[in-house]
């Protein structure tokens, strides 16, 4: 076995768990739970308000958020609180049992979803607002990382997330195939 640490890097054996979907339907809005998700190639998760009356694009890098729920507790004692919701840090996915760090800039799967990690969720100014002073602080580094959805398909709590095992050379034209509405209200009503 290769111990060096580029090997140590490309091997993820750990797979994860899908334990929180959060969709906010308005900018600034709340966000809902919810069982399951909607995810449209290059454009998010239908229900959230980065989808309303937006195309699908491939190359936007922020179409989904995602949080770790270890990093929960850590925000928590940050900030002072015995417990934090992860609705509170406006991300759109919790995973628990897989480092994230290790799907940033790399391709991976929620259930049946296709997933590319494109780079680090930093907190905004919003986390003071939300957590109360400090919670810019106590939220960098714990911040998450953004992807982008490769294939349509539904996410569920509960579904496996994992490292894709599949090449660029193994993929069809159907599987690199982004099917674009004509009018953008043609994925709103989700």
């Amino acid at each position: 076995m290769d111990g060096s640490t580029r090997a140590l890097v490309e091997r993820v054996p750990q797979q994860g768990q899908l334990s929180a979907i959060l969709l906010r339907p308005e900018r600034r809005g709340h966000p809902d739970p919810v069982e399951r998700a909607e995810a449209v190639a290059g454009l998010g998760l239908l229900g959230d308000h980065r989808t309303v009356g937006r195309l699908p694009d491939p190359d936007a890098r922020r179409q989904v958020t995602l949080l770790q729920a270890e990093h929960l507790p850590v925000v928590a004692g940050l900030t002072g609180r015995a417990t934090l919701d992860p609705a509170l840090l406006r991300r759109n996915l919790v995973v628990t049992g897989i480092n994230l760090a290790s799907l940033r800039d790399r391709r991976f799967r929620i259930g049946d979803v296709l997933l590319e990690g494109t780079g680090w969720c930093h907190p905004c100014s919003r986390m003071e607002e939300v957590l109360g002073p400090g919670g810019f602080q106590a939220m960098r580094g714990h911040g998450g990382i953004t992807a982008r959805v490769l294939t349509d398909g539904w996410l569920q709590l509960g579904a496996e997330v994992a490292i894709d095992d599949v090449t660029i050379d193994d993929l069809t034209i159907d599987d690199l195939t982004i099917d674009v509405p004509r009018h953008p209200s043609d994925h709103q009503g989700a």
